[in-house]
């Protein structure tokens, strides 16, 4: 046993060496070419991240080589809130078993020093139990808890005999006051089939519990699914929506031609409330992920007031490597009282990412920029414009010098 002990020990430092390294090095942002948002060099959370004593049978009697029991794959498409002065998380944490569940990570400053809990989320289970659960979205309600509603996927039930492949998506819906346990309530019901990327606005309106929504015929196909959709609900407990009307639909030749969903809640700003969503279209190497931004009416939040043309972000460099490559996916971005905007962002299904801008920014962004005139002459007509207007710019400053 000495030898091995002896081997214990030694992986047992290093790795936990480099493990602290890891949790404590520092973030740096990267000069912002667009001047929207700001990049950082390294991502917030990576597999690596994963506790220790998650991974680890720490006995050198039961493990004497050290080796990882239980092995992890990816973290990715988190929600986030401020909450008590730290920056929390709640992260899809992926297994080699494939499962997906929750995590809470958290960090001081937003960008650098995240950590995991001590344990992962316990989630309660409903009858009808979760095969896996991933992409939780965080509000803060009005009624005085937070709401998690997050994709609960199980088999298929109608699927032929031997399709070990075919599911079902729901919109899950639990509750919670403190991040560590958790009330599970009904999933969501409506009559528009399956429903992914699923948001529960932060106030009620006519009495009512707001969603948007993403109707969709099947579990990977929105078929008839128009885009993100927006319902009400008379009740959380028992939450059914019976109508849905198409907020921001989908459309040919469009970063979001295939179908689009609405990422984290929206921001409320003096403009209006700020949207983060994803959209999706078919590439000649698969299908191809981005993330836009439009803004909608303060007082009736289904009705989009500007919506700037193409993708806000896109994956660049090693971002577009991974698990399901060239995918920006985002459930989760912090309004900070400062104005400053943390938008946490997963690449490639496979890693976390953080990008920060201001309130200020990103209305600016969703006013000023041309929305989409969904033709090629039209693009040309729109970048003419631009270049006119410098042109007299352009003139009128040499005039005056």
């Amino acid at each position: 046993m000495a030898v091995e002990n002896k081997l214990f020990n030694e992986r047992y430092k290093i790795i936990s060496q480099e493990h602290e390294k890891l949790l404590a090095r520092p973030n740096e942002p990267l000069f912002s070419i667009n001047g929207i948002y700001n990049r950082y060099k390294y991502p917030v959370l990576t597999r690596d991240h994963i506790p220790l004593h998650w991974r680890f049978d720490m006995n050198p009697d039961t493990n004497p080589f050290f080796m990882e029991r239980i092995g992890f794959n990816a973290t990715f498409n988190a929600g986030a809130i401020k909450w008590k002065d730290k920056y929390l998380l709640a992260v899809r944490v992926e297994g080699n078993d494939r499962k997906s569940f929750f995590a809470i990570a958290e960090s001081p400053n937003g960008i650098d020093h995240f950590r995991f809990w001590e344990r992962p989320v316990t989630l309660p289970q409903n009858e009808n139990p979760d095969i896996n659960v991933y992409d939780m979205r965080l509000t803060k309600h009005d009624d005085g808890f937070i709401y998690g509603v997050f994709c609960t996927e199980r088999k298929d039930p109608n699927a032929p005999e031997g399709d070990t492949s075919s599911a079902v998506a729901s919109a899950g819906i639990a509750r919670t006051r403190d991040f560590i346990t958790w009330e599970r309530l009904p999933d969501l019901i409506s009559t528009s089939g399956q429903q992914r990327n699923v948001v529960l606005f932060p106030h009620k309106i006519d009495g009512k519990y707001a969603f948007f929504t993403r109707p969709q015929d099947g579990f990977i196909d929105t078929g008839k699914g128009g885009g993100i959709g927006f319902g009400l609900a008379d009740n959380i407990e028992h939450a059914v929506i019976k109508n849905e009307i198409i907020v921001d639909p989908k459309r040919y030749h469009t970063i979001y031609e295939l179908k689009n969903g609405l990422g984290p809640a929206p921001i409320k700003t003096s403009k209006g409330w700020l949207h983060l969503a994803h959209g999706v279209r078919y590439t000649a190497a698969g299908l191809r992920y981005t993330l836009y931004l439009f803004m909608t009416d303060l007082e009736k939040p289904w009705i989009v007031t500007h919506k700037p043309a193409g993708h806000f972000m896109s994956p660049l460099k090693e971002e577009r490597i991974g698990d399901v490559s060239n995918v920006l996916f985002s459930n989760g971005w912090i309004a900070d009282d400062d104005g400053t905007v943390f938008i946490y962002y997963a690449s490639s299904d496979t890693r976390l990412h953080v990008a920060t801008s201001t309130i200020d920014q990103l209305v600016d962004y969703c006013i000023h920029t041309p929305p989409d005139k969904f033709c090629s002459a039209g693009s040309v007509a729109t970048i003419n414009q631009l270049i006119n207007k410098n042109t007299h710019f352009f003139k009128t400053q040499n005039k005056q010098t």
